[in-house]
């Protein structure tokens, strides 16, 4: 099998309040945290000035392990420039307003998600998903129900009306000032703006995230042009619904794009059916299809069984309505098998921290490394077989 010695790698980012500079500097860690386990070198250069999306070259190698082996010693060498395509911009935008707004926009798009036959897909082909839908938005209104039951408590009581001038800012006080901090360990507004860009990516009814979407695929599109061994578009959690749109779009504009080219879509935790599953997303389902009928394009689905943030062993092709188009290959991993068991235990019962998982560090060698399919000398290509060995031996 021929080495890597040059690649071009697009990642699209998952919904994290992080840009393209602070997810470089969290690719940095984890290429160090894979290096160490697996034993080879790394360097991870800095952001390039002006760059945008946020691109780096990170230089993987193999690692000299006797005295006599120098600087010129034999051995493989491989390149990797990886483009950040972070949607930080998107997420600021949904955050932005005050938490009234942000839990009113949240409500709205749960309507929205529900009314479009979102939740009923989510329960149907993945329930820990569809209960991952619910939380937020059940928690919130069991909080605001206690909220309004301290308010009328004086009226329930038999007391005065009058009393409600002490018993409605207490309520007020419950909800601000323990609710909203209780809440926030579990992420709940901006899993209100999740929803919310769920909704835009799947009715493609705003014209700035559209507009955005349009930019991102012409700095994708110049990216491409970069001569390389191999082309990796990876994607975690809701940026490979962002990743669908626009190579979508590169593909409705230009159908013999990756002529000639070696190109692996690695779609991680993956949540395009997050917006698929909405009847309104016809355009998002019609871009999947266009992607799983591209001859040039491998599609890897990594999945995970201990992640209830994915749709684990649903044929995304088929399920978007393209039964007749060539399914992704689906990669079931083990979060447990890639950490120490102290780490795993740590780590387990927090949801959006395992499925953070799929683009981290290693603590032990397992069948998937994110730095290795973006950066290492094997073709991303050999992760769709659990037998491939991921480092030349």
């Amino acid at each position: 099998m021929k080495l890597i010695e040059k690649r071009v790698v697009l990642h699209f980012t998952g919904f994290e309040p992080l840009d393209g500079v602070a997810h470089r500097a969290r690719y940095e860690r984890s290429a160090r945290q894979s290096a160490a386990v697996w034993g080879y070198s790394v360097e991870t250069g800095a952001a390039d000035e002006g760059s945008d999306p946020v691109s780096f070259v990170v230089t993987t190698g193999e690692k000299a392990t006797a005295p006599e082996a120098g600087a010129g010693s034999p051995g493989w060498q491989t390149k990797s420039r990886i483009h950040m395509v972070d949607h930080d911009t998107l997420v600021r935008r949904l955050r932005s307003g005050n938490t009234l707004s942000q839990i009113i926009a949240g409500f709205r798009s749960c309507a929205e998600i529900m009314l479009e036959g979102g939740m009923r897909g989510y329960f149907r082909h993945a329930w820990r998903f569809g209960l991952f839908f619910l939380f937020p938005f059940l928690l919130t209104a069991l909080a605001i129900a206690l909220t309004a039951q301290i308010a009328i408590m004086p009226y329930g009581l038999g007391f005065s009306p009058w009393h409600m001038l002490w018993s409605a800012p207490l309520a007020l006080c419950f909800f601000i000032f323990a609710f909203l901090p209780f809440s926030e360990r579990f992420h709940t507004l901006h899993l209100f703006a999740d929803w919310a860009m769920a909704v835009a990516l799947g009715r493609m009814d705003r014209k700035d995230f559209n507009d955005w979407l349009e930019e991102r695929a012409t700095a994708v599109r110049k990216a491409l042009d970069e001569e390389a061994d191999e082309y990796v578009i990876s994607s975690h959690s809701m940026g490979s619904s962002v990743a669908a749109h626009v190579i979508g779009i590169l593909l409705e504009r230009e159908p013999e794009i990756f002529k000639g080219k070696r190109v692996v879509f690695a779609t991680l935790g993956s949540a395009i059916l997050q917006c698929a599953l909405m009847s309104s997303a016809t355009l998002l389902r019609a871009r999947v299809g266009l992607i799983a009928r591209c001859p040039e394009i491998s599609w890897l689905d990594v999945q995970c069984l201990t992640d209830s943030i994915n749709f684990y062993k649903v044929p995304v092709v088929a399920v978007s309505c393209h039964r007749d188009a060539p399914e992704a290959k689906m990669i079931l991993i083990r979060v447990k098998q890639m950490l120490t068991r102290e780490h795993y235990r740590k780590i387990r019962k927090d949801q959006l921290r395992v499925h953070r998982q799929y683009v981290l560090g290693p603590d032990l060698k397992a069948s998937f490394d994110f730095t290795l399919m973006t950066a290492g000398p094997m073709p991303a290509s050999v992760f769709a077989s659990p037998d491939e060995k991921r480092m030349p031996g």
